[in-house]
């Protein structure tokens, strides 16, 4: 179906970006699969191309230009291209939006033009063990001593964590029994910090080329000039960055339908199952003109709430609306395309099966399915 989201220049965007994947990514896919996280140098050289400072002011080194929809055309031509860009989705999409919205002039002087060329990355800390989707229970503590803050806890499932020169960590500055959401502070972590240290990468089950760690923090110093933000408003800021952070999975989660569908469909024609092939049987065609169907549903209310998020005006329930729909119809529509692959399909030869493995989290992170039907209940009035 025809689309309205994009502009020429967001075309003659992808345009690049499809060039980018095709050179730059796509014959070292495996290899960064095996190490298990993107190399340095790949972030270097996005930056070098100006893939990574596209929202990034311009007297910093960026593009200057804050439009979403430049991030949507990364994670869509990354997907049809059947890969995925790791931890650049999140340094753009999760993490850089806290340092554009809360940065003073003198953080943005030390920091963006890093941020911009790809010499510093970034991770931001909030999930911790045991307290999963419950932010207001962070324990991670933040204790005032004159110009630093000391800073002592644990962290995990962070993901980029391994390669970070920069991590938000959430801590707790204050409590209040009467409101546990308040007294939480946004501070940067820098890479080399004494009693900053990175534990284990995680062995996940997909999405390998994103690594995953735990981080600790043993009486960490950091100073109060890097804090982002107010003290004891980072409830507020994450709540802020939320519904983009959510959307950012539901677009990575159409993309990928749509690219599990489309190499399903090369597949059913050139695979012969009793001297004829797979696309002629009729099953064939109705499993597959269902997936087409759920997908095109899947993309008309993912572009619409894009041009809302690019406008200001997403709702934290809408935000919460798409992921929860756009996560739970990959799942359906991967799980129906392996399954036409047949013993193939469980097969990691073939993209089918890390489409697969890959979507699992999607129904996960940037807040469960659940947790999501919780926010809809609520705008509901229930």
């Amino acid at each position: 179906m025809r689309r309205d989201v994009f502009t020429a220049d967001h075309e003659s965007f992808r345009e690049l970006v499809r060039d980018v994947v095709a050179k730059e990514v796509v014959p070292h896919y495996a290899e960064w699969e095996k190490a298990g996280w993107l190399p340095r140098s790949f972030f270097e050289r996005l930056g070098s191309l100006g893939l990574l400072g596209v929202a990034v002011p311009e007297e910093y080194g960026g593009g200057g230009q804050p439009d979403y929809r430049y991030n949507v055309v990364l994670q869509e031509e990354a997907a049809r291209a059947l890969v995925t860009l790791g931890t650049v989705r999140t340094q753009l999409d999760v993490v850089l939006p806290y340092f554009l919205a809360y940065a003073n002039e003198e953080q943005r002087r030390r920091w963006f033009p890093g941020l911009a060329s790809g010499r510093l990355l970034t991770a931001i800390a909030m999930t911790e063990p045991g307290t999963g989707s419950d932010l207001a229970g962070i324990r991670t503590t933040a204790v005032r001593d004159g110009d630093h803050y000391v800073v002592s806890g644990a962290k995990t499932f962070i993901t980029g964590g391994l390669l970070a020169d920069l991590v938000i960590v959430v801590a707790r500055t204050s409590t209040d029994p009467d409101d546990r959401r308040a007294g939480l502070t946004l501070l940067v972590v820098e890479d080399g910090m004494p009693g900053f240290t990175r534990g284990r990468v995680l062995d996940k089950m997909g999405i390998k080329v994103q690594d995953t760690v735990e981080l600790a923090f043993d009486e960490v110093r950091v100073p109060v000039a890097n804090r982002l933000g107010e003290e004891g408003r980072a409830f507020a800021y994450l709540g802020h960055n939320l519904p983009q952070e959510r959307m950012t999975v539901a677009v990575g989660s159409v993309a990928q339908a749509r690219a599990a569908l489309d190499t399903t469909i090369a597949y059913v024609r050139e695979r012969n199952v009793f001297g004829t092939p797979v696309a002629s049987f009729q099953n064939t065609k109705f499993e597959l003109a269902a997936v087409d169907a759920e997908i095109e549903a899947a993309q008309a209310v993912l572009d619409r709430a894009v041009l809302e998020l690019v406008d200001g005006r997403l709702s934290g329930a809408d935000a919460a609306r798409v992921k929860l729909f756009c996560t739970e119809m990959q799942a359906r529509a991967v799980d129906r395309c392996l399954q036409l692959f047949g013993g193939y399909g469980y097969m990691l030869e073939y993209p089918i099966a890390r489409l697969y493995a890959d979507a699992r989290i999607t129904r996960i992170y940037a807040g469960t399915s659940e947790v999501m039907k919780v926010i809809i209940a609520k705008s509901l009035g229930l």
